[in-house]
């Protein structure tokens, strides 16, 4: 009978037959020495596939009990105790602060975060770290925190994670350690920008082919381009839409209908405005899609499987007689959230409820309404890859110069894709850093499950970064003076590994020119340099990590769709564009390396309408499958889907289902009015704001304005009233904020939400200067922190006018000697002192607004 214990080992093309290494023996030495052995082997060698033990196979009759199977890096390892199995659900790859050993990324983590939870967390226990610039990651902080990350300082070179907003610089990634890792690709820039972006995709269909990248609608880039773009106009009228070449948010994007209304003084593009969009319930949408890219040399892409659907506030006119208004043709939630008819679900399970939906609902009601979806979803997938291909010749040379080590980088990329009525996808824009922000319950349901997915796959070592950087500093101390010598040396013997490599690759592609012994080459891990082994090694690991993420690239038929883009030598990428000085390294083609590594019963150079036929004809013969599970349709032992269409479709069941975000207590109303009557006492008795604190009253104030005018646009001309205070106040920033007036054709609630859409604009840039400036404008607080700290926590509207007020009558005095920026300081909070000078002798208004409308 067969062992019990057997049903639950995996299947027999995740098994590895030792029965050639392994002899068995019936004496107790043999026993022995054959364990002891194993365990040597286990210790030396660093696996490159998942293995597994039978304990119904006879040639492993030796292997002694108290080994059980593994399913990740090692063949065989000891049983753990239940303290060890707990730690195994924050672990893989092996015990902390091991070479292979990551950390484990659950959403189910923010649901406990106690600290006594979190102290036993191994990133806890490793003082691991993580360092955020300028990016918007209270979701993120709050995820890696409960798992027992803390967050370094802003100079602190000790981090296991560096999480940033904007391009990192070449000092920053040359500076990194193994075990450090940053969320972006040097030159992303070249994807992210809309001018850059069309670019590439352009020389990619000068030299590939109009028909294979015809996913971006027809674009030109200002000023230079605009005599193309009238005669374009002539010959195909408008209307076109004007997006700024480096904004995000939906900052400054409106649509024409004559290139006379370009405007020409800055960098913008247009585009040809897609006028017959896919319209879910007469609202006009968009996709957002989150896009990792783990490797660009080899070039690994995954597209996560559940994405959000942006609908449009205002139902769609195909007239185009409402083209002024955004809330009609454009889908940004940053502008229709502030439409007194948006509708934001409060359920995390309602997946198709008001203007925000799920990618898997939306395929969902396409698919009942006898839509293709898996059609759709395929060329979806062909326009990500094609996007990335057109610009990862750029990015590889600039990996090779500046990423000193293969898992440094990894890119989450946000894609916005555009229906249209013959269901064909447009590629609108990619951002670099998509927002993790959590405006509804969706929305943290969604971004805990991909964000955990995401530093589970790209793997954070578990390891000591304090430690490793003692290491390294000691090491570096050594040879402090010949240090970049050094790092040249390194440079060079790399080259030659690769080099070597790619040799090898061309001669036996030159004299084994068939497609079978192009099927055969390197089919075998020992034909493998240490640095290709790695490489393998870890797209497999990563690959078992993956969650909730799908791998678009390379797949079972990657290499017969996409090859024709890659170097034949190299195996990069091109688009046309001349070489890029920045590649110093040899040639090599990980490209075809890997795609043969993981998909040995794939000939080379077969078609796709072949490729099951290929296959078919091997197995017979008696070699294996091997395919992506992706893309089989076979369901695991917990009842997930690989089917690829089923997995986009299925309903989200990971994620945190709260609110995220502490709930404020509010406070009895007379505990806030004593909080305000101590700080009024304070400032009548001489005590001032500090300009930073007091910016922050001011922000807070018009934030107070920004959520009125949003919910209650009907307010009798107080919209009014704040495009004049923006029109004034803008031009106090130093960052540059133009204000655009909406049409005088858009009334109402739809006018309202546009300049609220402002509004919180000239609040972003505001807010960012003050945290930009406070290091070099601070100075020590005259009023006590904690009651300027609970009352701006808790203060009303009314408390922060009256405060204002009264520090508008004894301005902060300040020395006009330095910056130009204390000027800004000086206007906004006292922006509104004009008229709170004229009030200060009679009750503080009661009417916010009001403070504004003296501005002009």
């Amino acid at each position: 009978m067969e062992d019990s214990s057997s049903t639950n080992q995996p299947n027999n093309s995740e098994l590895t037959n030792f029965s050639d290494e392994v002899d068995p023996k019936t004496d107790d030495d043999s026993k022995k020495e054959s364990a002891s052995s194993m365990k040597k082997f286990i210790e030396d060698c660093d696996l490159l596939e998942p293995f597994a033990w039978r304990k119904d196979n006879p040639a492993l009759a030796s292997i002694p009990d108290d080994f059980t199977s593994l399913t990740i890096t090692h063949a065989v390892s000891p049983k753990r105790d239940s303290t060890l199995e707990k730690e195994d659900l924050w672990l893989s790859g092996g015990p902390a602060g091991s070479r292979n050993s990551i950390l484990i990324f659950r959403s189910s983590a923010l649901a406990n975060a106690s600290d006594n939870v979190v102290r036993s967390k191994p990133g806890y226990q490793l003082h691991t770290s993580y360092k955020v610039s300028q990016a918007e990651t209270k979701l993120l902080s709050k995820l890696l925190e409960c798992h027992g990350m803390v967050e370094a300082g802003n100079n602190s070179t000790d981090f296991n994670l560096l999480w940033t907003g904007s391009h990192p610089k070449p000092g920053t990634l040359r500076s990194l350690a193994p075990h450090q890792r940053v969320n972006h690709f040097p030159r992303s820039y070249e994807l992210t920008r809309k001018d850059r972006l069309y670019k590439n995709i352009e020389r990619m269909q000068h030299g590939k082919g109009l028909r294979n990248f015809d996913f971006i609608p027809q674009t030109f880039v200002m000023p230079g381009e605009y005599r193309e773009l009238c005669s374009t106009h002539y010959r195909l009228k408008g209307p076109w839409i004007v997006k700024p070449v480096a904004s995000s948010r939906g900052r400054g994007i409106f649509i024409v209908e004559n290139p006379n209304q370009v405007p020409l003084d800055e960098p913008v593009v247009v585009a040809k405005y897609i006028s017959k969009p896919l319209l879910v319930e007469g609202h006009k949408c968009d996709l957002r899609l989150y896009v990792l890219v783990s490797s660009f040399d080899p070039l690994i892409v995954y597209i996560y499987e559940e994405g959000l659907v942006r609908l449009a506030t205002v139902r769609y006119d195909a007239s185009h007689k409402q083209l002024w208004n955004p809330c009609m043709h454009l889908c940004n939630y940053s502008i229709n959230k502030y439409h007194s008819d948006y509708v934001k679900s409060d359920d995390p399970s309602a997946e198709n409820v008001g203007h925000k939906w799920t990618l898997s609902a939306l395929l969902r009601h396409l698919k009942a309404q006898g839509k293709d979806t898996a059609l759709l979803m395929a060329q979806i997938e062909d326009v990500v890859v094609k996007a990335i291909l057109a610009t990862a010749s750029s990015i590889v040379p600039a990996c090779q110069m500046f990423v000193p080590h293969t898992n440094n980088c990894f890119e989450l990329y946000g894609f916005d894709i555009l229906i249209d009525e013959d269901f064909k996808p447009w590629l609108l824009e990619v951002n670099l850093s998509p927002s993790l922000g959590c405006d509804s319950p969706l929305d943290v349901r969604l971004k805990s499950a991909m964000l955990a997915d995401l530093l589970t796959l790209v793997g954070i070592p578990a390891v000591d970064p304090l430690l490793h950087s003692s290491t390294i500093s000691v090491n570096s101390s050594s040879s402090s003076t010949k240090g970049s010598h050094f790092n040249v040396l390194k440079m060079k013997l790399s080259n030659c590994r690769r080099v070597h490599s790619a040799d090898a690759l061309h001669q036996t592609s030159t004299k084994k020119s068939s497609t079978t012994t192009q099927g055969r080459f390197s089919s075998s891990k020992f034909d493998l340099t240490a640095e290709e082994m790695k490489i393998v090694r870890t797209a497999k690991q990563q690959f078992e990590r993956r969650g909730g993420f799908v791998r678009i690239f390379p797949t079972v038929d990657s290499w017969s769709k996409y090859s024709q883009y890659l170097e034949t030598v190299t195996g990069i990428p091109s688009n046309g564009a001349p070489s890029s000085t920045y590649n110093v390294l040899g040639t090599h083609n990980y490209n075809q390396m890997l795609f043969l590594q993981l998909y040995p019963d794939v000939p080379l150079g077969h078609s796709l309408k072949n490729l099951d036929k290929s296959i078919n004809e091997r197995k017979s013969v008696g070699i294996e499958r091997k395919r992506d599970l992706s893309l089989d349709g076979t369901v695991t032992d917990k009842g997930v889907p690989h089917n690829r269409q089923e997995r986009y479709e299925r309903m989200l069941s990971q994620g945190h289902r709260q609110t995220f975000g502490v709930k404020k207590i509010p406070l009895h109303e007379s505990h806030s009015a004593e909080l305000k009557r101590q700080l009024l006492e304070s400032m009548k008795g001489g005590k001032r704001l500090t300009q930073i604190e007091a910016r922050k009253v001011f922000s807070s104030y018009l934030a107070c304005i920004l959520k009125r005018i949003a919910a209650a646009p009907d307010q009798e001309g107080h919209v009014e009233i704040v495009l004049k205070f923006l029109q004034k106040a803008s031009n106090y920033l130093r960052t540059p904020f133009s204000v655009k007036v909406p049409s005088q054709k858009l009334l109402g609630k739809d006018r309202a939400a546009i300049i609220a859409k402002q509004l919180n604009d000239f609040l972003y840039i505001y807010n960012r200067e003050t945290e930009m400036y406070g290091d070099v404008l601070h100075r020590p607080s005259e009023l006590p922190s904690n009651l300027f700290i609970e009352f701006l926590e808790n203060a009303r509207e009314c408390d922060l006018e009256e405060v204002l007020v009264e520090q508008s009558l004894h301005p902060t005095s300040t020395n006009n000697k330095g910056t130009g920026f204390q000027n800004v300081l000086k206007c906004l909070p006292s922006a509104s002192q004009t008229y709170l000078k004229t009030t200060s002798r009679r009750p503080a208004p009661r009417n916010a607004c009001k403070i504004s409308s003296r501005i002009s």
